[in-house]
């Protein structure tokens, strides 16, 4: 035997369910919703009359939505008493009104306005992932999403993220609203924005603050196992070792074999200007990353700035050897062409790729003897070599 002060109570719990709300804002067949009321057991009834009618008068004063009525027999009573049995809610309208939460009615009202004002394609992420868009005002979140519509990958061209000129906006306001941007971004491109970050899958610059993690691959080069290291600090500052591993994931460094005179830093994907710093080119400078066509584009953008790096790990034998077992879809290529910077076997390799209904194996996955039996051979050959030899020529 509920009151609609309990139902309603239910009701706002529901609507802080992202999945209710999601299905109810935009599923019509969701409606109507019905919620039982129950009826008062028969020595609730006998006993204590005054709290069943107190409930039969509370629900008669409801006016939001349908109250569903049945005569019920009572052993007691010489009728059949007519109770409520059921409160039925037509619509979004209905519900958030039969909640009697002030914040659930306003954000209804800004669900409304907002939903009709944005393509269809963003209503799921805006009416899920609330605190977005909570504390923005409707122009700026309509904004956002003209933005996001316009926006491609690279388009930044290596420029700053302020730079950007879009929609309209301002100067900063991709970065007053990089979350809300981001989240936009991963509706039209499969979480490609959110994997690569927004800076590289603009292919922006990102201004210094990129943090790369810096791993030696045997001991005694540096005091930590592992270090974090802003991007911009690494052209002012030679890392202490003949060879240079470039992974572009983070995730990868349980995979690192242990390589006398090596360190390996991670975890740049696009943030590649710092290695036009002029003591890598005095490094043997060996690049790993995705089997797939952003892979091979940061390997040709990582290429433009230093031409004597050794790609490893990235080539067409690999990638069918695994494709059965790790091969992925690649959700957006980085285009539709080859990149230049690529030799003639990588030109061949990213066309391929373009062609496979699963053209990614992302580098983790990769089986960990391979990863050190490939760079184990990779960088011990001319070990002795003085051209990138020696770190005492920084």
């Amino acid at each position: 035997m509920k009151s609609p002060d309990e139902l309603a109570a239910v009701l706002t719990r529901q609507w802080h369910l992202a999945d209710q709300r999601e299905r109810r804002l935009l599923d019509p067949h969701s409606w109507p919703i019905r919620l039982t009321i129950g009826r008062p057991p028969a020595d609730v009834f006998e006993r204590r009359t005054a709290v069943v009618r107190g409930h039969i008068e509370r629900w008669r004063a409801v006016t939001v939505g349908e109250v569903g009525w049945q005569e019920v027999r009572y052993r007691s009573a010489a009728q059949p008493v007519l109770l409520p049995q059921c409160w039925l809610i037509a619509s979004v309208e209905e519900w958030a009104q039969a909640t009697g939460d002030v914040q659930v009615q306003v954000e209804f009202e800004r669900f409304r306005r907002l939903l009709d004002r944005v393509d269809s394609r963003f209503h799921p992420l805006l009416i899920r992932q609330r605190a977005l868009w909570r504390d923005r005002g409707e122009i700026e979140i309509v904004q956002a999403v003209a933005l996001s519509l316009e926006l491609e990958p690279g388009v930044a061209a290596g420029r700053p993220l302020r730079a950007v000129a879009a929609a309209g906006v301002d100067s900063k306001f991709i970065e007053r609203n990089r979350a809300l941007v981001t989240a936009l971004l991963d509706v039209r491109f499969d979480g490609e924005a959110s994997e690569q970050g927004l800076a590289s899958f603009l292919h922006a610059a990102d201004e210094g603050d990129h943090w790369l993690l810096v791993v030696p691959m045997s001991p005694g080069l540096m005091p930590f196992e592992q270090q974090r290291v802003r991007a911009r600090e690494l052209t002012e500052t030679p890392l202490p070792s003949a060879n240079l591993v470039l992974v572009e994931n983070e995730r990868c460094v349980h995979l690192l074999p242990e390589v006398r005179n090596s360190i390996a830093v991670l975890g740049s994907g696009l943030d590649l200007a710092w290695l036009k710093a002029d003591w890598i080119g005095r490094r043997r400078l060996v690049y790993w990353g995705d089997m797939d066509t952003w892979g091979l584009y940061m390997l040709s953008r990582a290429r433009a700035l230093q031409p004597h790096l050794e790609p490893v790990l990235m080539d067409r034998a690999l990638f069918e050897r695994h494709s059965a077992a790790l091969a992925v879809a690649e959700s957006v290529a980085a285009g539709s062409a080859p990149p230049d910077g690529l030799n003639d076997d990588e030109r061949t390799f990213y066309e391929y790729l373009l062609q496979q209904t699963k053209g990614r194996i992302e580098q983790e996955f990769i089986p960990k003897e391979e990863v050190a039996q490939a760079l184990l051979e990779r960088l011990t050959q001319h070990s002795a070599s003085t051209k990138h030899g020696s770190p005492s020529e920084s």
